[in-house]
């Protein structure tokens, strides 16, 4: 059957090693579900017939183990009343029925060998699902737990690039209010020495005033205390 034909492989298939050398563990995962979701569904619809098979066996095997019970205390019997031909006769059937019983043992044999077959992979490929299921599980969970972390990154590298654009905003409002502040010193300690210029020139050109005068004569000042005096 075609499912039986994959037995040894479904057998020997380990999850654990196909997802170790996985290079994307959820993709092979998700893969790996798929293909045992089918050899499941296969099994499940063959397993009837595998089991129609078994149970036909038996049923045949039973039967000819019955007949020949049958021929033998026929046989028996025949033999207990004296007819010896009849006897034989119940014997010689016996014999082809104990041929034929060989051969239904051998078949019943044959299929309760693979109904334990189905049996067997059924129960592989439902540990193997239930594994992988889990894996799924567990990796969705991660995949989950990674994106939660890095919109968390995200999140805080934009606080912090908040954060820096303040501390810069501030940094350049400091900086532009002093250079203000220099600015303005550096206008009023102009204004001063503008005003102490003046005044220095000022007082020169007093003193040059000064200096220019002409000293009088002493005819020129006797004159002038004569006046002084008429005036009084």
């Amino acid at each position: 059957m075609g499912i039986l034909s994959r037995f040894r492989d479904v057998m020997k298939a380990n999850v654990n090693h196909v997802l170790a050398w996985a290079q994307d563990p959820e993709k092979t995962v998700n893969e790996y579900m798929r293909s045992l979701s089918s050899d499941l569904g296969q099994v499940k619809a063959e397993t009837a017939a595998v089991l129609s098979d078994e149970s036909r066996a038996k049923r045949a095997l039973d039967e000819c183990s019955a007949e020949i019970k049958k021929l033998q205390r026929y046989a028996e019997k025949s033999a207990e009343s004296g007819d010896e031909d009849k006897a034989r006769g119940f014997l010689e059937k016996k014999v082809a029925q104990t041929v034929r019983l060989n051969e239904l043992q051998t078949a019943y044999d044959r299929a309760s060998a693979r109904a334990k077959m189905m049996q067997h992979m059924h129960e592989k490929l439902v540990a193997d699902m239930g594994q992988l299921e889990a894996r799924h599980t567990e990796l969705k969970g991660r995949m989950a737990a990674a994106n939660a972390q890095q919109q968390a990154n995200e999140r805080n590298a934009s606080a912090a690039n908040a954060a820096l654009k303040a501390m810069e905003d501030k940094a350049n409002q400091a900086l532009n209010e002093a250079e203000a502040l220099a600015e303005l010193r550096a206008g009023a300690q102009e204004d001063d020495l503008d005003v102490l210029i003046a005044q220095l020139e000022q007082q020169m050109n007093a003193e040059a005033g000064n200096n220019g005068q002409v000293t009088p004569s002493p005819e020129e000042e006797l004159a002038a205390i004569q006046k002084r005096l008429e005036d009084k």
